[in-house]
């Protein structure tokens, strides 16, 4: 779990990244995490640093 206050997972990120997302803002308005605490925020943006690294797409800002 990557964020807990929207029930937001690894596997969130990662299908959010495969499907277009390519910056935080992008993934957390798409997964929902980081919008009520912000506590994942950190977490949220390394998964889709990784994320599309293992995808082999421009790494996100």
């Amino acid at each position: 779990m990557i964020c807990h206050c929207k029930t937001v997972t690894h596997r969130c990120v990662d299908r959010a990244v495969r499907e277009g997302a390519r910056t935080l803002a992008q993934v957390c308005r798409d997964t929902g995490a980081g919008q009520d605490c912000g506590m994942c925020v950190f977490s949220v943006k390394s998964e889709v640093q990784a994320s599309a690294l293992a995808l082999g797409v421009a790494d996100p800002a």
